[in-house]
């Protein structure tokens, strides 16, 4: 049986209350007790935690779009680059992740679904866990490729998804594509009828696409200003609609590179707290700093933050989840439950994990993300396992 631990500070509630002077009490894994008293007697052997003043408590993060980090990428289709992965992002405050692919060969793509779904059947505490994957193409538009390569893009395709679904033993858990493509609503409906989530996402689609593809179950959006088509005054595209329509949770990369400031803060004001989801979509330079690196068998050139193909397309990103919290705080002035919210609750109501997943409740998991005054990681627990201390300077 593991030790139990106490912490002992402020923590952000299950409805986004600031508590001061809190105890949460961790027990074989699960928040076991979380209030203003301390539950232990004297006698129990525990390991204390006292969170230092001006210091929070927040549930772990869930990053729903990743592709690598720590020399790792999904694609990679190994368990030694799947644990890589896991036990690196504690580091950054992410305790659980989906897994996402990109459009390549379908062996490929086969093998890393594989590999995935046998890497979840034997995970443990101590390291993030993988809750599911994204599978982000290849039921793209060539048009908005981005990153994507081109060549191995697909029509969205039942058949075809139901067979890569079987190989990932029903981990997929959200899908990105382009609705307007031919097939696209017939998968979108599909998806959402067997409870997966329909992203839009390198998508061409006019405004009345999009209202159209929401119809058939879309209800994602994919990183919001990349990929798709923009806002224009005569056709608010798909980012216009991801503001305006209510049905959408969207996914923003807020580094301040694949969207300014100032358009996150323009966003934010329409999607607020209750329909963002903060991402990353790093690859797997995330890290490791300047250099050259891959990305779906494509040379990426890593320079001054930002990862680039030879061309010049940005190749997923170097983010890490606590600088995207930072920055979404640096540019929007949002509160520290706005992010709990966006980096946690949300997705875990979104991927039906919230009963275990995205708020520091009784009998949830104790995935616990400790932050500093000014928002750096101090501690990370993964269901119950102290995963991150920060070392003093």
């Amino acid at each position: 049986m593991d030790q139990p631990i106490l912490l002992n500070g402020a923590y952000i509630d299950e409805h986004g209350t600031y508590v001061e002077s809190g105890f949460l009490f961790i027990k074989d894994g699960k928040i076991d007790y979380i209030g203003k008293k301390n539950p232990l007697p004297n006698e129990e052997e525990i390991k204390t935690y006292v969170i230092a003043e001006g210091s929070v408590m927040i549930p772990g993060m869930i990053d729903v779009h990743i592709h690598g980090a720590a020399g790792a990428d999904v694609m990679d289709g190994t368990e030694d680059v799947l644990n890589k992965m896991a036990r690196a992002l504690p580091a950054e405050g992410t305790t659980s992740f989906l897994a996402t692919t990109m459009t390549e060969n379908i062996d490929s793509i086969e093998k890393a679904l594989i590999q995935t779904a046998s890497f979840i059947k034997g995970q443990k505490p101590g390291s993030a866990e993988i809750i599911g994957i994204h599978l982000e193409g290849p039921f793209i538009s060539e048009k908005r490729a981005g990153a994507q390569p081109k060549k191995f893009i697909k029509q969205p395709n039942v058949n075809l998804f139901k067979e890569l679904q079987q190989l990932s033993e029903n981990h997929i858990k959200l899908v990105t594509l382009a609705p307007e493509a031919e097939g696209g609503h017939s998968l979108a409906n599909y998806l959402n009828n067997t409870g997966c989530i329909a992203s839009i996402g390198h998508s061409d689609s006019t405004f009345k696409e999009v209202k159209e593809g929401i119809e058939s179950g879309i209800s994602h959006v994919t990183h919001l200003f990349n990929g798709m088509r923009g806002i224009h005054h005569r056709d608010p595209g798909v980012a216009g609609a991801a503001l305006i329509q209510d049905e959408l949770m969207v996914e923003m990369i807020v580094d301040g590179v694949h969207a300014s400031p100032e358009m996150i803060k323009l966003a934010f004001h329409s999607t607020g707290a209750d329909r963002t989801l903060l991402i990353t979509d790093s690859m797997r330079a995330k890290g490791l700093g300047n250099g050259e690196y891959t990305l779906g068998g494509q040379h990426v050139t890593v320079l001054d933050g930002q990862a680039r193909l030879e061309d010049g397309t940005l190749a997923g990103s170097i983010l890490s989840m606590d600088n995207a919290v930072r920055n979404m705080i640096q540019y929007t002035g949002c509160s520290l439950s706005d992010i709990v919210k966006m980096t946690s609750a949300n997705a875990a109501k979104e991927l039906k994990v919230f009963d275990r997943k995205g708020s520091l409740s009784k009998g949830k998991d104790a995935d616990i993300t400790v932050l500093s005054q000014d928002h750096q990681i101090l501690m990370t627990f993964c269901r119950g396992e102290l995963s991150y201390h920060r070392k003093e300077e």
